[in-house]
């Protein structure tokens, strides 16, 4: 790990932890990013090639001359951290409790090109509710891990560490923070842990809430993943969703293809700071839309900050690649249904991947509680719009009190 750390001794338990990075580091960092070498522009006016060289150059100059990470540095101090060992691995992770009586413990799993920098902004919203002027009967206790080979987390050195193996050592973290009861959220990878959540199905475990569900029907999937033509039978709506599919397995799934065969080819995303942003910031074509218009001075749900939160952590940590394995631990199709038997509770954002129609949600979770769609928000939903992400938690997690 780049970044220097404080914990306390000894190897079990649980061990409070600090985040000191060595301002050497730093200044290491912007020479970096000043001398980056660039390729010539792309020949094409949009982003068809990738990210586009006008997007990526404002984002070192910015990087470079303005960031300052001590701020986000301060904010994640400014929080109670910790390290436990799970599995022989070193688990890092936030935990937030409550003030309100009868909160409900929640744990929350981020995604790839994320971190716990994208949960950031919902922790006090959903610990201390009443601030915000909502119900203290809607508080949690809100835990936010790292996933393995992410962020301060433990960097796995042997195979083994996929979806359902970090499920089950959740469940083993709430446990050892003594929750007897609690409930789970997430996102991309961490819509795929908290889906193995709710297949394993802990006794602890009430249920799950999810902003990129698995629920795309088998016949669908492997059409959309080959190319063919869609299965017959299919509404207007479902025609769509599949062309939606099919663009995003033809188009913006090179990343997780790269990383779900040759991970360890990705030396110079940890040689090179642009080239871990250009990397990070290429994930889907709506991301980076926004991404885009924000490094073209036209802010909306993320800042340049925030961005730049979000690539420094990985930059610091050094574990662009490390956290790339987790694509090829994988073995689970990532949209299907999984089987899933718990409560959940469905949020569905209109610039996600896909959006999953509540028919289709129905046949995948047998026990749905919950289902609504937003007018607004993307891929990275709780970073983007905290407020209507941290409604949708309360909301979907309320039959459950």
């Amino acid at each position: 790990m780049s970044a220097t750390t404080k914990a306390s001794p000894g190897t079990t338990g649980i061990r409070p932890f600090t985040v000191e990075v060595p301002e050497a580091e730093l200044d290491e960092l912007r020479a970096r990013v000043k001398g980056a070498r660039w390729p010539d522009k792309e020949t094409v006016p949009d982003q068809s090639q990738g990210v586009q060289l006008q997007t990526i150059q404002e984002l070192a100059r910015y990087w470079a001359s303005d960031y300052d990470w001590r701020e986000v540095e301060a904010r994640l101090n400014a929080l109670p951290q910790f390290i436990t060992k799970i599995d022989g691995l070193d688990i890092h992770f936030i935990h937030v409790q409550s003030p309100h009586e009868d909160a409900l413990p929640v744990i929350i799993t981020h995604g790839w090109p994320g971190s716990v920098i994208e949960q950031l902004k919902i922790i006090d919203r959903l610990a201390n509710p009443t601030a915000y002027g909502a119900s203290a009967s809607d508080a949690f206790h809100v835990v936010v891990p790292s996933m393995p080979g992410y962020g301060f987390s433990g960097k796995p050195t042997t195979t083994g560490w996929g979806p359902e193996h970090i499920a089950s050592a959740w469940t083993e973290l709430m446990k050892r923070l003594g929750y007897a009861r609690f409930v789970a959220q997430g996102g991309d990878w961490g819509a795929q842990i908290v889906d193995q959540m709710g297949v394993q199905a802990p006794p602890e475990l009430l249920g799950i809430h999810t902003n990129l569900p698995g629920t795309v029907p088998a016949d669908i999937s492997t059409a959309a993943q080959s190319g063919a033509p869609p299965p017959s039978g299919l509404s207007d709506e479902e025609l769509r969703l599949y062309d939606k599919l099919k663009a995003f397995f033809s188009i913006d799934v090179a990343y997780a293809l790269e990383m779900g065969t040759r991970p360890q080819t990705l030396y110079g995303i940890a040689d090179s700071p642009v080239g871990l942003a250009a990397w990070i910031l290429d994930h889907d074509s709506a991301s980076l839309d926004l991404i885009t218009r924000v490094f073209d001075g036209r802010g909306e749900g993320l800042t340049r900050d925030d961005i730049l939160d979000n690539i420094t952590h990985y930059w610091l940590t050094n574990t662009g690649v490390s956290a790339g394995r987790l694509y090829w631990e994988n073995k689970l199709p990532f949209f299907d249904v999984k089987g899933v038997s718990v409560p959940v509770a469905v949020s569905v954002f209109p610039d996600e991947l896909y959006q999953a129609p509540q028919s289709w949600a129905e046949r995948a979770y047998p026990n749905l509680i919950h289902y609504n769609r937003l007018d607004k928000g993307g891929h990275f939903a709780a970073w983007e719009q905290p407020q209507l992400f941290t409604e949708e938690v309360r909301a979907g997690f309320r039959p459950l009190r």
